[in-house]
């Protein structure tokens, strides 16, 4: 590992630890040369699949996008960075599992709104708006009353 003060190629591993519930490794290195201290993380390579949009078109599967709609509809909520990234970890998980060559955006909204539906319910009001395009109150209406019948 490249020393980040001085450059050097030689460190040793001072202490490694399982972080990230076991999908990552922590790293204590100290550089030969140099005396510096760093870390590094080490985790396992993830292949994800190709999203089959809804107008035919392909793209490939982007965990940063699926946080950025998450935290959006948690905006304003007690609901905790911590929170967000272990379902983010989840759904891609389940997603990955589930379909590992192609997925469609509607199985992907499905499992965020079956997640956050569990996790807060205003949150999943504010995701189910945008992913199921609601176009009035009506619809917003129709969605609390099938949230408070069950």
């Amino acid at each position: 590992m490249k020393c980040p003060r001085c450059g050097s190629m030689d460190d040793r591993v001072i202490d490694s630890r399982i972080v990230k519930d076991g999908r990552a490794t922590r790293r204590r290195r100290e550089c030969a040369d140099c005396g510096k201290r760093f870390t590094t993380y080490e985790y396992v390579e993830t292949s994800y699949p190709m999203v089959a949009k809804k107008d035919g078109s392909r793209e490939p599967f982007d965990p940063g996008k699926l946080q950025n709609g998450i935290a959006r509809a948690c905006e304003k909520r007690a609901i905790s960075l911590q929170e967000i990234q272990d379902l983010v970890d989840k759904i891609v998980a389940e997603i990955c599992d589930e379909y590992p060559e192609e997925v469609g955006t509607d199985y992907i909204g499905d499992c965020v709104m079956g997640h956050l539906q569990q996790l807060d319910q205003v949150a999943y009001v504010r995701y189910a708006s945008v992913y199921r395009q609601f176009k009035d109150v009506s619809q917003f209406k129709e969605e609390l009353d099938r949230l408070l019948k069950g």
